[in-house]
């Protein structure tokens, strides 16, 4: 059964594909055997990651960053991160709406995924599901963050290209220090760069930039300015996007991209393992405790200490 699904994912079967995807979403005991099965097959698709803060128009750049790789040839995968609903963990599947143009395009696929809590923007299965489109042949794969701005730093560990969409009312560059977005930048975009003062962040970005440390020997942050929606400044992009993929490759930055990642899915199934197995075993009495009044209970530093001994 399986390695019939792991053929037809191999093969680009959008079926088997979109199945895989939900069997990894849902973390069904099928998981791990399917991306065991795919794992010979990944590590050739370029990552890019476009994160920002909300109504930057990520969307939009992401929007059309399709359509420029469609036209060079590229088959492309969205991977677009919604917020969760707190209740049913439902994804607002706003990229669809969006971007509904490419679903006759048989070398698009686009996908939704709930955040699911995450604490950065990216949701926990994000990466695998990655992997599965890798493994597929897709040659770009494009993930698109909540927007949720100062904690989306895990899009670093995602992704080859690291692409901040900002807008000119987007603030100072104190502001923009604190959120951690200068540290994990490889290319800053201005979009909506038509209104006032787009300029003057730009001539900001590049100061700040300019006293930034190296990050581990990568090229210096490039700042682009965008109109997505009038398709202005995006060739610029796909020239920038393009000019950092060539650094990485030669430095052998992009191996250690692959490294990383490697090592990171390694530590989260072994996080979530021991986390499994451990509530499976304690959590009657964290529910216990937590039935007795306020006043009896453990604090909870002593409750988590006994657990542990336990």
């Amino acid at each position: 059964m399986f390695s019939d699904l792991i053929h037809k994912i191999q093969s680009g079967d959008r079926v088997a594909i979109a199945k895989a995807i939900s069997i990894v979403e849902d973390e069904r005991d099928e998981n791990n055997q399917i991306m065991s099965g795919i794992f010979p097959k990944t590590g050739n698709a370029y990552r890019i990651g476009i994160t920002g803060p909300p109504g930057a128009g990520k969307s939009s750049i992401t929007d059309k960053l399709v359509k420029r790789y469609r036209r060079l040839g590229k088959s492309v995968a969205v991977i677009g991160v919604d917020p969760s609903s707190p209740f049913t963990g439902g994804a607002l599947l706003g990229d669809r709406i969006r971007m509904v143009e490419h679903h006759a395009d048989e070398k698009v696929f686009i996908r939704s995924m709930a955040s699911r809590g995450g604490q950065g923007g990216l949701a926990n299965k994000t990466m695998e599901a990655g992997d599965i489109f890798d493994a597929a042949g897709y040659d770009i794969i494009l993930f698109e963050t909540v927007g949720v701005g100062q904690v989306e730093l895990d899009v670093v560990q995602a992704t080859d290209t690291v692409i901040v969409v900002l807008v000119p009312e987007s603030g100072d560059d104190i502001q923009m220090m604190k959120a951690g977005l200068m540290e994990i930048a490889n290319i800053f975009t201005i979009n909506k760069a038509d209104r006032p003062g787009a300029n003057k962040l730009a001539v900001t970005l590049k100061n700040v930039l300019s006293v930034v440390p190296d990050k581990m020997g990568d090229m210096i942050t490039s700042v682009i300015k965008t109109v997505a929606i009038k398709d202005e400044g995006i060739d610029d992009l796909i020239v920038a996007i393009t000019k950092h993929n060539k650094h990485i490759t030669e430095t052998g930055l992009w191996m250690k991209n692959l490294d990383s990642r490697y090592k990171l899915q390694v530590k989260e199934h072994i996080q979530n393992r021991f986390g499994k197995e451990f509530w499976n075993k304690n959590i009657e009495k964290l529910n216990n405790e937590t039935l007795k009044n306020r006043e009896n209970r453990l604090p909870p530093f002593q409750l988590a200490t006994e657990l542990l001994n336990s």
